[in-house]
Formats: C-alpha cells, structure tokens, sequence
C-alpha cells in the first residue's frame, strides 16, 4: 500500500491551486479579448439609451451597496406578504370553517359515529382548512413577487454577490444560484444542482440546500414571527417588524449555508473550488403573462396541492392519536411526555418536536399538527387570526424564547421527506441524505440548546 508523504500532499494542493488559478486567469483574458474585439467592430449608435443598465448593474451588483440592497428587496417582499396576507386569510378561514360547521351538521343529521365525524371532519377537513387558509395568502402575494424578481434578472446579480462568499467557503459559485431555487422548493434546489460539473461540489451545494427556508416553512415562519413583534409574548416591537425578522432569519440561513460548505470542504468533502464564470442576462421589462403562470399554477398551486395531499391523512393521523388512549392519556400527549424534557432543554415543549417529527412528509403541516395536538380535546376552535393563534399558544405556556428557537429549528432541522428522497435518487445512495438528515438536526439541536440555556441562565425567562 503506497503513502503520500507530506511534500507531495503540498505539491498536489499547490497544483490545484495553480491549476484553478490558470483557469480563472484564460477565463478573463477570454473575456477581454471579446470586449476588445467588440469595442473595435462593433459600433452603437444609441450609446446614451443604454446607460441607464449599466448604471443600475454598478448599483445593483456593488461590493458595498448591493448587499444592503438584497436585504432591503427581501425586506419589502416579506412584508408585502405578511400585511397583505392578513385579511384574505382571514376571509377563507371564515369559509373553510363555515363549511366545517355544515358538515358537522351533515353528519349529526346522517347519525354517522362520533369517530367517523371526528377523524373525516375534526382531524382530516380540519387539517386542509388550516392548510389552506394559512398558505394560500402568503403564496399568492410570495410566488408573484420572487417570480417577478426572476423575470427582471435580478437572482443573476443576486448570485453574482454571493459568488465570491462561496468561493472562499471552499463551494462552486453556482450554489448561488441552486440556493436560489431552495427558496422555492429545497427538492428543487437539490435538483438544480445539476449545473455544477464537479461531484464534491454538487455534494455540498445539496447537503446545505435546506439551509434557506423553503416556501413550506415560509408560512410557519411568517405566522411566528408576526406572533413573536405583535406583543403577546412579552415582546412589543411591533407588527411591522415581522418582515426584518423573517428576513434576518433568511440571511441567517445564507451564513449557515456558507458555514456547513466551508466545513464539509475542510473535511468530508475537500477540495479546492473550480472556477466558475457566470453571464448575466440584461436587465428587461417582467413578462406579466410568465409572472402569472408560473408563480400561481406552477409554484402556488403545485405547492399547495402537495400541502394538501400529505396534509389530508397526516390530519386524520393526528386525530387518531390524540383520541386513541393508553391509559388516561392519549398516544399523542404519551409521545409528547416522552419528548418533553429534551423540548425544554431545547427552549420548547414535547408537543413542537413531535410536530416536527410528524412533519417530516412535508414542512407545510408541522404548524398544522402542533395546533391538533394542542387541540386535542377536539373542541371546534375557530383560528381564524394571528391573535387566536398567539392566544392558544401562550395558553400552553409559550414565551418569546420559544417562538425565536421555534423559528431556528424549523430554519436548520432536518429536510423534508420530498427532498430527502430527491437527495436519494440525485447521488445514488442513502449515504448523504442520512448524513444530511443528522447534520442539520444535530445543527438544529445545538444552536436552539445554546440560546436556551443562554437565556435560562441569563434570567430572560
């Protein structure tokens, strides 16, 4: 069996770098020998017509300007979802639950089993208003905006920011834009990282795709966060400021991803990154009719409809656990006792990290199942606002530190079912799905155990 001694080890790592230095350096020197050609054969005559882009890509794409810009935009996005999601939530819900309240009547009419009315209607119907009523608003308002984002060719300057952070944290510069497509749908994202050529880089871009919160979690996100600044947890920032909190939690993402990449290139996964050069398109005018297709039919409603379809018997699941009893308690509130005292450890209760667990087909119905299992009584509460919600998670004994680690362990726990099994099918083997399914619910687990216990120790609680 052969060693490599120490000098060829450096040897080899000097030739990389060498080797990646060489190709950026014909990369550019391509580049300039097209711009000098063009500059010589190529004449505009409506020179000062075009300024304007060149001077909004200086703005946009800025080393000092275009970070603070990012955010801003992300800012104004979210909070054009949080206020503008307020009262057609409110209006569907009205229905939804309308509808529950006439099939109710349907079935006390029918003399149909107390069992049969509470798992179709209290559990399964029940599920789905919630799903809907909660999720379709804030799509709606979300899809249409980031679409249009997409449209203008604003993610390519997005990408172009972030590129030289993913360099130096040892990843390939088009994870840039394979996150991007996370803030969709993380089994996207996974997808997406078929752009990259180089497999070590393919592995980290994928592995760390479930950083940035998806439009599943964006909801429960959203919901918490309003919670968290309305002041019904001791807490009186206002509710204009749930926007900069989602938003702080998306850049806070973005930091773990590039910290979980660095890592991963420093040990499982090293190397040196290959170069990368990426060509923005031009900056032009949305295309409504695109805007409209893609964000409402191929975003909000193929989102809402696998919302649905896991959302219907995961309903009828919690239902059957909070009524089917060992003893004097429920199977539910036995497995939330169980999970108890590692929820407080972790700034929460038995009931959230059951939540999660249960959630693990999809991150759509954690925020549903929590509220079923605090509902388990299966009185026929209406929540229909924010101030309903707030109401029925302080009464279960919910302060502000469980609402921030709520929102850190839904930002870096385990992915989704759906991108677990895309992760399987895109490398091959179970190998890195498990390993990505330990790593950010280890990740998750220490960062929430770290506020929790800073807090306990501080009195803040």
């Amino acid at each position: 069996m052969s060693t490599m001694t120490p000098f060829h080890s450096l040897a080899q790592e000097a030739r990389q770098q060498m080797d990646s230095k060489l190709a950026d350096r014909m990369v550019e020197n391509i580049y300039r020998q097209a711009e000098l050609i063009a500059q010589e054969t190529v004449h505009v005559d409506s020179q000062k017509g075009r300024k304007w882009d060149r001077w909004v890509d200086d703005l946009l794409t800025s080393r000092w300007l275009g970070y603070p810009i990012m955010l801003g935009v992300l800012s104004v996005i979210f909070w054009l979802t949080i206020e503008g999601a307020n009262v057609p939530s409110a209006i569907i819900a009205d229905g939804l639950f309308w509808g529950q309240d006439r099939l109710s009547a349907l079935f006390l009419a029918a003399g149909s089993p107390a069992w049969l009315h509470g798992f179709l209607v209290e559990g399964v119907y029940r599920s789905l208003a919630w799903v809907v009523s909660v999720m379709l608003p804030p799509m709606a308002i979300f899809f249409p905006l980031f679409t249009m984002l997409e449209d203008l060719g604003y993610l390519p300057r997005v990408a172009f920011n972030l590129d030289r952070l993913f360099r130096l944290a040892g990843a390939h510069g088009k994870q840039a834009l394979t996150m991007s497509m996370g803030f969709g749908c993380n089994a996207a994202g996974v997808v997406a990282c078929r752009i990259i050529d180089s497999p070590r880089e393919k592995l980290i871009a994928a592995l760390t795709n479930n950083f940035v919160p998806c439009n599943g979690r964006f909801p429960t996100l959203i919901a918490i966060a309003s919670i968290l600044t309305g002041g019904f947890l001791g807490v009186t920032w206002g509710t204009g400021m749930a926007a900069p909190v989602v938003s702080s939690l998306v850049v806070g993402g973005v930091a773990v991803t590039l910290f979980v990449s660095w890592a991963l290139s420093k040990t499982l996964l090293k190397g040196q990154p290959s170069s990368f050069t990426l060509e923005m398109p031009p900056l032009r005018r949305p295309q409504i009719s695109r805007i409209i297709v893609t964000s409402i039919f191929d975003r909000t409603l193929f989102v809402l409809w696998r919302a649905v379809i896991v959302a219907a018997p995961a309903g009828g699941i919690i239902w059957l656990l909070a009524n089917i009893s060992i003893g004097e308690q429920s199977i539910l509130a036995v497995m939330a006792g169980y999970l108890h005292p590692l929820g407080v450890a972790l700034g929460m209760d038995g009931y959230i990290l059951l939540a999660f667990i249960l959630g693990l087909p999809a991150n759509e119905i954690v925020l549903p199942i929590l509220i079923m299992s605090y509902l388990a009584g299966g009185s026929l509460i209406e929540l229909d606002s924010i101030e309903e919600l707030a109401q029925l998670f302080t009464s279960h004994g919910w302060t502000w530190l469980t609402a921030v680690n709520v929102m850190l362990f839904s930002l870096l726990h385990f992915p989704c079912g759906t991108t677990l099994l895309t992760m399987r099918k895109e490398t091959g083997t179970w190998r890195w799905p498990i390993l990505s399914a330990v790593m950010n619910t280890v990740l998750a687990g220490v960062v929430c155990f770290i506020v929790a216990q800073g807090a306990y120790f501080l009195n803040l609680v």
